[in-house]
């Protein structure tokens, strides 16, 4: 391992995080105007719909980078990006259909909880603690997150809502262990990232065809130049230059670390969701007013940097180089 790379590794995964962070306000604008030009609809509709575009079209632009993608597919990579899709694309779509059931403040706080989950399972799988160093950075990250959602323990219910987000949680830190397997390291993580879109789209366009009253719904992200412009920035932005990026680098560090480091997600969609929403309801036409600015954000935004910071200055164990695009 190149001693300088954990830490590059560990800055491109928090630039992941800023992408993915983008894609709540965005995807959030995105669906209330879905909704507006075509009410009526499930909500299953429209969060598999709008994922499934998503990754579908990403599949056909790194399949026009790499044109020769498939012929020189190895079947590693062909097992690696089928395992990312499926947990990938039953994440989303629970954690898209659980926000209409569950107030954003408690869904934001159990999605967090895959930064717990996986070393839970490094945990029972080596039969080894984590060190306290490693202790202290989740509970820093745990707390965080539950200051900047001011999550409330006493509003906690598991319904509808809570327990979609709490299933797709568990395949966010299946994900994240999947890629982290020994026997995937020197795969290219450009095949890779083709074949876990493929497996997304492929997963939810029977979710979305399912919920479809007529042909013409499947057309509704494209019935306005601004709707197709959004679902395009949310394509290339957040889906993507984020999953190449995760995919490339997380293989430069351990499951433990990188779920530590994918909490800044929360931090970076409050962030923006304090400015950007009246700019894309301007865009876009609907009612999406920004977000207020409070001492939750500054507090546990604090919180997510110092364990970032100091996950990403203290090593915990050298991992094999991944070989990538």
């Amino acid at each position: 391992m190149i001693p300088d790379r954990r830490g590059t590794a560990t800055l491109l995964l928090i630039c992941v995080t800023a992408a993915w962070g983008l894609s709540f306000p965005g995807g959030k604008a995105l669906l209330l105007a879905a909704q507006a030009a075509l009410p009526g609809r499930d909500t299953w509709f429209f969060a598999s719909l709008m994922i499934g575009l998503r990754f579908g079209l990403g599949a056909l632009v790194i399949w026009a980078a790499y044109p020769r993608a498939f012929s020189q597919m190895q079947p590693s990579e062909w097992r690696q990006g089928f395992g990312l899709g499926l947990c990938g694309g039953f994440g989303m779509l629970l954690q898209a259909d659980g926000l209409s059931y569950t107030e954003a403040s408690t869904s934001a706080f159990l999605t967090q909880f895959a930064s717990v989950l996986v070393p839970l399972v490094i945990v029972m799988r080596t039969r080894r603690l984590p060190s306290l160093f490693v202790l202290f950075c989740i509970a820093l990250v745990v707390c965080g997150v539950g200051i900047l959602a001011q999550f409330d323990w006493r509003t906690l219910r598991l319904g509808r809502g809570e327990l979609e987000t709490l299933i797709g949680t568990t395949f966010f830190a299946a994900q994240i262990l999947w890629l982290d397997r020994a026997t995937f390291h020197g795969n290219h993580s450009g095949r890779v990232t083709i074949v876990m879109f493929l497996t997304i789209a492929v997963i939810l366009a029977p979710v979305a065809i399912r919920h479809t009253h007529h042909a013409s719904d499947l057309l509704v992200f494209f019935s306005t130049g601004a709707m197709a412009s959004m679902l395009g920035l949310l394509t290339l932005v957040c889906s993507v230059c984020a999953f190449l990026l995760m995919n490339r680098w997380q293989p430069f560090v351990d499951a433990t670390t990188a779920g530590i480091v994918y909490c800044c997600e929360p931090l970076f969609a409050t962030a923006l969701a304090l400015f950007l929403p009246a700019l894309l309801a301007r865009f876009t036409g609907i009612d999406y007013p920004n977000e207020v600015a409070t001492t939750h954000l500054l507090i546990g935004g604090s919180l997510i940097t110092i364990a970032n910071i100091l996950i990403a200055l203290k090593p915990i164990a050298p991992v094999p180089r991944a070989i990538g695009i």
